[in-house]
């Protein structure tokens, strides 16, 4: 127990099992299915918050184009569901059976090469991480290895987002165009629009998230943690101590990527389809939203400011339809300019010295009672100390 302790302590994993039963235990317990199926899909934006705190809070580095990742890991599972749903029995009306409809509207008549291998799932899942790294490692290697960064590397991100965009826009037969891949409904013959498949992909969700965390904790407390910080803050001088910061920026930004594609496949399931309305320049300026309102230095932070922002997205644009916007605008700019870092500096500046004060207030009261109680009596105290003498005397 004392071992677990020193763990938890150590990587300061307190805050993160406090999550944990809010998620797993709480939310479950307190809303229905329908809502609980929302803070899943809401917790998939998470992943997408959790990479931004390693590349922007650790690494120093602000990327605007972050939905492009997780569109690509949310289109990789896509691929394989819209496969498994366009099987000759179900689309024997089409024109050319056994393709996805989208195909057929646009008069395709066999099913492309690079679809081909999207009809294995253990391929698919490999392709959930795999796309989405190599392409940012593809933009961070011309990027950084050229020390090109700062808000020039933001702008770049954001072009690429919106080429992404376009392309998907473009290939209307290859990817489903501007209405995407809808209509996924079951992932290996389980049928995942069932209240039980969304109880278990909302676990999944969980899990898979508590497990990101715990490992971009483990990178934060080692080297390569350290060596970020170090770099955000004096990058010259760990280029002069001989570290290539070009290589720790370059894994950096495929870590995030990596995670906003799981984050991407995940939200694909839950929901069931997935469009290129997730890729471009905006969306993934409300993911940087997201990891600022919580905390761009906090892991845990980043999941609550994710859950924040969207829960009021939600509320307000069921409240006041026609007024939600302004209201979530006003919410950004008053959190950013009361809090500059998040809510986990909230938390840090303000909660944690107020708590600290009262426990170091009542310590002193507790003294005072203690000073105040009744010495025992000397009769009792002097027998045991003259035997104690006696025995040390005696060499006992």
């Amino acid at each position: 127990m004392q071992a677990l302790k020193a763990w938890i302590q150590r990587y300061q994993l307190a805050s993160l099992v406090l999550l944990t039963v809010l998620l797993a235990v709480a939310l479950p317990l307190a809303l229905d299915i329908f809502r609980l199926n929302l803070v899943g899909k809401y917790l998939t934006y998470a992943f997408v918050a959790i990479g931004l705190v390693m590349v922007w809070g650790y690494g120093g580095v602000l990327s605007l184009g972050q939905g492009v990742f997780f569109g690509l890991g949310g289109y990789a599972m896509a691929m394989f569901l819209k496969l498994e749903a366009s099987d000759p029995i179900s689309t024997k009306i089409q024109s050319t059976p056994g393709i996805p409809d989208f195909m057929d509207w646009n008069q395709l008549t066999e099913l492309p090469s690079f679809w081909l291998p999207f009809k294995s799932l253990p391929f698919s899942l490999a392709a959930v991480i795999a796309v989405p790294t190599l392409l940012a490692w593809l933009i961070s290697f011309a990027m950084f290895k050229r020390r090109v960064g700062g808000v020039y590397f933001a702008i770049i991100t954001q072009a690429v987002a919106l080429i992404v965009t376009v392309l998907i826009i473009g290939q209307q037969g290859y990817t489903g165009g501007v209405n995407g891949m809808t209509d996924l409904k079951t992932l290996w013959g389980w049928d995942t629009r069932t209240d039980s498949a969304k109880y278990i992909l909302y676990y999944v969700c969980v899990a898979l998230l508590i497990g990101a965390i715990v490992l971009c904790r483990w990178i934060q407390t080692g080297k390569v943690g350290t060596l970020l910080l170090a770099m955000r803050d004096k990058e010259d001088r760990v280029r002069f101590s001989g570290y290539d910061v070009a290589n720790f920026k370059v894994f950096v930004f495929c870590l995030a990527a990596a995670l906003s594609g799981v984050g991407g496949a995940l939200f694909t399931l839950q929901v069931g389809f997935m469009s290129p309305s997730f890729v471009g320049i905006v969306p993934s300026i409300e993911m940087v939203i997201y990891a600022a309102v919580g905390g761009r230095m906090s892991l845990v932070g980043a999941v609550y400011g994710t859950l924040l922002v969207n829960a009021g997205k939600t509320y307000f644009s069921e409240s006041f339809p026609d007024l939600w916007l302004f209201l979530m605008a006003g919410l950004f700019i008053g959190v950013t300019m009361a809090f500059p870092m998040g809510l986990a500096g909230l938390w840090e500046s303000r909660i944690v010295p107020w708590w600290n004060s009262r426990r170091k207030g009542t310590a002193p009261a507790a003294a005072q009672v203690a000073q105040a109680a009744p010495a025992p009596a000397l009769a009792a105290t002097k027998p045991t100390s003259a035997l104690s003498e006696g025995m040390g005397r005696q060499g006992v």
